[in-house]
């Protein structure tokens, strides 16, 4: 009898595995790199300390160019407070996203944040996006003042509400009422310790 058990148990760790979600909450945002249309790149762990969202969306996208307008929205209403929104183009299917291309549209739609590009690759594999994963598009991301991901709308159980203006903002206000972890002497991100002048 011990032998099926053993299978059993086996093959049930083997489906809990595949049906797991291939991101977990809350977790630290890895490094990211990106690539603004002025040819600067900037790192992601460059606005730690500030409540960052991240839009990682489709040039071409009527829904993505609206969360980026509501995006814009809290900027002017909370970017005082050390709220940091980001926008990052990437390629669609039979589509590109370049600097040019991106630089238009930051300047088309008069977006006030910083706004860039990078290949699909390496939004999948900051999204941890299995290949099987459906793509939902635009990917959200909300980064709490000490560098840890807090909610995304993407993987198998991603928030859809994190497009929704004032779900939105009811999390980012209650974020920036939290205090950054203390960092330690002499420790801090590379990004952190680079800096020439205080952000």
């Amino acid at each position: 009898m011990r032998k099926p058990t053993s299978l059993t148990l086996i093959l049930l760790l083997i489906a809990v595995t595949v049906a797991a979600p291939s991101t977990v909450i809350p977790r630290s945002s890895p490094e990211f790199t990106i690539h603004e249309p002025s040819g600067k790149d900037v790192l992601l762990s460059s606005f730690k300390g500030k409540v960052v969202m991240i839009e990682f969306l489709f040039l071409r996208s009527e829904k993505c160019l609206n969360l980026a307008g509501t995006m814009n929205k809290l900027n002017s209403e909370l970017g005082n407070r050390g709220f940091q929104p980001v926008a990052i183009a990437f390629p669609a299917p039979q589509s590109d996203a370049n600097g040019p291309l991106v630089g238009a549209m930051a300047e088309n739609s008069k977006l006030t944040y910083p706004v860039g590009y990078a290949n699909k690759d390496e939004v999948d594999q900051y999204l941890s996006r299995e290949e099987t994963e459906m793509l939902r598009i635009p990917q959200v991301i909300i980064i709490d003042r000490s560098g840890m991901i807090r909610a995304q709308s993407g993987g198998h159980d991603g928030n859809l509400n994190l497009e929704n203006e004032a779900y939105l903002r009811t999390m980012i206000e209650g974020l920036l009422k939290e205090s950054p972890a203390p960092v330690a002497p002499g420790k801090g991100s590379p990004a952190q310790k680079s800096r020439k002048r205080p952000s």
